[in-house]
């Protein structure tokens, strides 16, 4: 079975087939799937679809390009979400510089206040970092972020950057991007960083693996990912699906929740 540690299907992409999909998705094999929030708004929708789906568990939290808006009111909204056991983790939280459309001091604010909440909780974190990679690490390590520790999704910094978060207690996503012919930075990655302390996701709908780049992504594609990763580090498929949902089940604690297939 596979892992899916990072998917939207809230999305409104999904919205004409994501029943269809999910139903697919299931029958590829993938036993487990964490839906990841990335605003008050798809924190509730997500919760909603994991109640009503037994494979799929959610995070919640808001992404660095939604904290703008972000009231004291809403950290207390989230805790109240936190009760339901289908809340497994805090996310997708982070920084964001690319843009550069929310400014950093307050991207870094609320990122605290949800370390904070993740801490409080004891809930792993899903950590969003674009362009703002020391700043991010800094962030976690002044707030006592590796007390819970996480996954540094879509992992896109150097391969002594991953292992440093290796070294503070989280694992490292990869995703559709190591397909790409350009990913050689990535590839380092993967071949230092152990296989022990890394995810797969898709990211879906976004960034689908070669042959299926610039389409909409789902988790049927994650085979690809994982025979990317097999390849790089000269393991077997088998090896690299087997290790990377073990890991998937223990940062989200879900021993007590195994998956109905």
């Amino acid at each position: 079975m596979i892992f899916e540690s990072h998917a939207h299907y809230d999305d409104k992409s999904f919205s004409e087939d994501r029943e269809a999909v999910l139903k697919k998705v299931k029958e590829a094999g993938v036993g487990i799937i964490i839906n990841t929030a990335a605003s008050m708004k798809s924190s509730r929708q997500s919760l909603e679809l994991a109640k009503s789906h037994p494979n799929i568990y959610t995070s919640i939290g808001v992404h660095p390009h939604d904290v703008q808006t972000m009231k004291e009111h809403d950290l207390e909204l989230l805790l109240a979400m936190s009760v339901y056991k289908k809340v497994v983790a805090i996310g997708e939280i982070g920084l964001d510089y690319h843009y550069d459309t929310v400014p950093h001091e307050v991207q870094k604010l609320w990122f605290r206040h949800q370390i904070k909440l993740a801490v409080d909780l004891d809930m792993p974190m899903i950590i969003h970092s674009r362009e703002a990679s020391k700043d991010t690490y800094d962030v976690l390590f002044e707030n006592e972020g590796h007390k819970v520790g996480g996954v540094i999704h879509c992992f896109s910094g150097s391969a002594q950057t991953a292992l440093r978060y290796v070294n503070l207690g989280y694992y490292i996503g990869i995703g559709g991007v190591i397909t790409f012919k350009n990913a050689k930075k990535l590839a380092e990655v993967v071949r230092a960083v152990p296989i022990e302390n890394i995810l797969v996701e898709t990211d879906a709908p976004y960034l689908a693996p070669i042959p299926f780049r610039g389409k909409r992504n789902d988790s049927t594609m994650l085979p690809y990912i994982i025979e990317e990763i097999a390849k790089i580090k000269g393991l077997t498929t088998e090896e690299v699906t087997q290790v990377t949902w073990d890991n998937g089940v223990k940062l989200f604690k879900l021993q007590a929740y195994p998956s109905q297939t």
